[in-house]
């Protein structure tokens, strides 16, 4: 199949994260893969599958930004683009203008989040062929919206290349990773993912106070970057540390490149999220056999089975959080056995390939709708 995917992100989360692995898993399987990015796009390098002609530049400011629907449609029509994929909701729009004259090409959008479409969406997206949910939780939220026929709405759980994230630990000698971080306490507790409000780090940052008030040889490690332009989260965090008095103790790492082998570094990971529709990096701690204590969200309760593949504690319950991220790091077995147990579950239900597999059918069966 012919494929364009649509990403306007101008930083790197888990819905990019899970482009670049479907775009270069499409790729591989033999599909005519294009990708559409903003100039300012970090995730470029990302796309290793692809070559250079098959990633084009495309300025898509917001949703009514005309000309680059506009460019979005030449390019449908110069490489007689089947399937295109939009994968922001600010994208939605400019994707649906773009094929709405094109006959033979299919609009397909994934939905990472559960909170509504808008108005403008309703108005568009008359012509969607299929919509992706990445949870339950999300597609249950749309199905409440009504905006799409149920029958076109798909859930598909988002999938990692688990095999990569088992390899690094088997490549990696753990003792000389953690020997290069700045924290060479006994125990290493983290958390993973763009530095907003909705992720958490707060709450982390709360539970690491009462944590480390009773165990000493326990350090924190925060990675991921504040990507708004005022920072101003960011820079509320760094102040929180100060404040609790932790400054030696939690480390601030940025954005990384080598999660996979930091995740093997660690001894405990910790989602804490107050809203959280998939969570792709809990997938990955898991894939890599590291026990996770996360906040129950939607997609928390979707990925991790209490008590047999990780724990799950109240949102915003700082000190559930703690009580039981401390009772794991004094229990050693109990840590292996939910590692152990997290990554047969990652294997079993969170593939690339059942993810890519999936897709395909529906790209198959979006190509069989008649307008």
């Amino acid at each position: 199949m012919r494929i364009l995917q649509i990403n306007s992100a101008r930083t790197i989360g888990g819905g990019e994260r899970h482009l670049a692995d479907l775009a270069n898993a499409l790729s591989e399987r033999g599909h005519d893969v294009s990708v559409a990015l903003a100039p300012s796009s970090p995730f470029r390098a990302e796309l290793s599958a692809l070559s250079e002609q098959n990633i084009f530049s495309v300025r898509m400011r917001n949703a009514l930004d005309i000309p680059s629907a506009l460019k979005l449609a030449q390019f449908i029509r110069e490489h007689k683009i089947e399937i295109v994929h939009a994968h922001l909701a600010r994208d939605y729009p400019l994707a649906a203008f773009a094929v709405r004259k094109i006959k033979d090409a299919r609009l397909v959008l994934t939905r990472h989040l559960e909170r509504p479409l808008n108005n403008l969406h309703v108005f568009a997206l008359k012509r969607v062929s299929r919509i992706i949910a990445v949870s339950k939780a999300v597609e249950r939220a749309l199905q409440a919206q009504k905006i799409f026929p149920p029958d076109r709405i798909r859930h598909v759980a988002n999938g990692i290349d688990v095999e990569k994230f088992e390899r690094a630990g088997q490549a990696i000698d753990r003792e000389a990773i953690r020997l290069g971080l700045p924290s060479h306490a006994r125990f290493l507790i983290g958390i993973i993912g763009e530095l907003r409000e909705h992720k958490g780090q707060e709450d982390f940052l709360r539970a690491a106070h009462l944590i480390a008030s009773q165990m000493e040889d326990v350090d924190f490690l925060i990675i991921g970057e504040d990507g708004a332009p005022d920072k101003q989260y960011g820079a509320h965090l760094h102040r929180l540390v100060e404040e609790i008095g932790l400054e030696r103790r939690v480390h601030f790492m940025g954005w990384r490149k080598d999660v996979p082998q930091l995740l093997h570094a660690l001894d405990l990971f910790i989602s804490s999220s107050r809203v959280e529709p998939f969570g792709l990096v809990m997938v990955e701690a898991m894939a890599c056999g590291l026990a996770v204590v996360a906040t129950a969200t939607g997609g928390a309760q979707e990925i991790i089975a209490d008590g047999e593949t990780g724990r799950l504690v109240p949102i915003g319950d700082v000190e559930a959080l703690a009580k039981v991220a401390s009772a794991l790091l004094a229990d050693s077995y109990e840590r292996k056995r939910l590692g152990q147990q997290a990554r047969t579950r990652a294997r079993e239900r969170f593939s690339l390939a059942r993810m890519v597999t999936a897709t395909e059918q529906i790209y198959r069966e979006a190509l069989e709708m008649l307008f």
